[in-house]
């Protein structure tokens, strides 16, 4: 092109070729500048973003190990340590790279940012690298290093403590011509200071998505372990507790999650009612544990709440279940044929209930029958002119249905009653004086009630002597006078014997007599 054989207009051609070259290597050289300018805007604010994602994500995690510590406690540990990793290499980073653009006015205009003179003289001297070089290297390494420690023995963080090693890798790069180089060298010896500029933003970025994926997985793990079928167990679920013979049974299996960390910050529950104390219950495995005991036969209630902490909140779980109690069966049921009997004249004590309702849902109905308490009842036949009562009962079961029975009572009259002397019947053998003091009584024999009998008048006769007329239960001075004409072996006969029982209005049957032999 500079040939001595060109005329002058060629060589003014040629010269003004090489000026055009010239100006379109630099007009290439300040788009590239601009274009690596650009890029790093991005990336800040990309990095920017991520920063805001990490710290809330960091925050929320506080919160979740305060509302349930021993699920989010341990993750919340690895989390911190991650985040001082990350915030210690990312606030190195962004101070030297505020040194670097403290370099040049504007550090906003990329196209003046085409020299590397500030890492060329700071990072190295000549094949070796300077304390700002080594520091840089020694960042990189110890961020590498912790976060693949701080993962080693994390199950499921294989992929990514793979990929740390590789984006952080210090190790030697090999350039176009095959030759191996030191990985600084490699990387931020002479090149342009927006260039360096944006590769340390790629490093921040690097560092930050690194964070935003361990805390990410972190999470997954413990969300895919809750999730986990071998955390759940089957439960029944019925509209009732009880159910009866004859009745379709609609329970439902359903799946319930046990997990020991998830644990109540506060338990308010009821029993029929009443509040459950502290000592009623404990949590054990994740579950609220009732240590109190069934009560009376019927159906209870345990209504409340469990309440658990949720980002900063309180969220109530309401409970609403029921369990019935039934007798414990500790006697046979034996009943004799024919002996439904209820007695004229006293007070017949009945238990009338229905197995598996309670006392407050059962009635029961017949003349002369009153109720005392609970399943107690009072039967008084007095006033029932026939042979017979029938006594009608009916029930509530806990789903509203509605029971009834019936049951047919005989009705008799009490027994005849016995009279006594000394508390002894039928034939004795008594001293004269003995027989003066001594009182006549009367009893029922083998009779299931306790009914005193009270002798208002009898009849006494001696032999040979008219029968006496006596008031009371002990002879009068007639009647002594009788028995002192008595021989030794004389029978002396006490008959006609009236006897009274308190409360009873109906008359006795005639009582038996008494017969004393005269001993002296």
């Amino acid at each position: 092109m500079a040939g001595g054989n060109l005329s002058p207009r060629q060589k003014m051609i040629n010269l003004m070729y090489l000026i055009f070259i010239a100006m379109l290597a630099l007009n290439m050289s300040k788009e590239v500048l601009s274009a690596f300018g650009l890029m790093n805007q991005k990336l800040t604010e990309s990095n920017e973003a991520a920063t805001v994602r990490n710290e809330s994500f960091v925050a929320g995690l506080d919160q979740k190990a305060t509302d349930q510590p021993e699920k989010y406690e341990p993750l919340k540990d690895k989390a911190h340590q991650l985040d001082k990793l990350a915030s210690d290499f990312n606030t190195y980073l962004e101070d030297l790279k505020g040194k670097m653009t403290s370099t040049v006015d504007d550090p906003t205009d990329y196209e003046i940012m085409d020299k590397g003179d500030y890492l060329d003289q700071n990072f190295f001297k000549g094949d070796k690298l300077k304390p700002a070089g080594e520091e840089f290297l020694s960042k990189v390494n110890s961020f590498r290093e912790g976060v693949v420690t701080l993962l080693q023995d994390q199950k499921g963080m294989e992929d990514i403590v793979k990929d740390v090693k590789e984006k952080f890798s210090t190790e030697e790069e090999t350039n176009r011509d095959g030759i191996k180089i030191d990985w600084l060298d490699y990387n931020y010896k002479g090149f342009p200071l927006v260039a360096s500029l944006t590769k340390m933003t790629q490093l921040q970025a690097d560092i930050k998505t690194t964070e935003s994926e361990v805390l990410s997985n972190m999470l997954q793990g413990t969300l895919s372990s809750e999730v986990s079928m071998t955390n759940y167990t089957t439960l029944m679920e019925t509209t009732k507790s009880a159910y009866f013979n004859g009745e379709k049974f609609d329970g439902q299996i359903v799946l319930g999650r046990k997990d020991a960390s998830t644990k109540p910050k506060r338990v308010e529950l009821q029993l029929d009612g009443r509040d459950l104390k502290e000592d009623q219950y404990t949590i054990e495995d994740g579950k609220v544990k009732l240590n109190i005991g069934t009560g009376r036969p019927g159906e209870h209630k345990i209504t409340g709440n469990l309440i658990f902490g949720e980002d900063g909140e309180e969220i109530e779980v309401a409970v609403n279940s029921s369990f019935a109690t039934v007798s414990k069966p500790n006697a046979a049921t034996i009943s004799a044929d024919k002996m439904n009997v209820v007695y004229r004249g006293v007070k017949n004590p009945m238990t009338i209930s229905f197995a598996g309702v309670p006392d407050n849902k059962v009635s029961a109905s017949a003349q002369g029958l009153s109720r005392k308490s609970g399943s107690k009842y009072i039967m008084d036949a007095t006033r029932i002119k026939g042979r017979e009562v029938t006594i009608n009962v009916s029930g509530t079961l806990p789903d509203g249905q509605k029971v009834s029975d019936r049951a047919k009572f005989r009705i008799k009259d009490l027994p005849k009653p016995t009279g006594t002397l000394r508390g002894e019947d039928g034939a004795l053998k008594m001293q004269r004086t003995s027989l003066q003091i001594s009182t006549i009584g009367a009893k029922f024999d083998d009779f299931d009630f306790e009914l005193p009998l009270r002798v208002t008048s009898f009849k006494f006769k001696v032999p040979g002597q008219p029968t006496i007329s006596v008031k009371g239960n002990k002879l009068d001075s007639r009647a002594k006078g009788a028995l002192r004409k008595a021989k030794r072996g004389s029978g002396v006969q006490i008959f006609d014997i009236v006897a009274r029982a308190t409360g009873v209005s109906v008359k006795l049957k005639k009582v038996s007599p008494v017969f004393v032999e005269i001993t002296n």
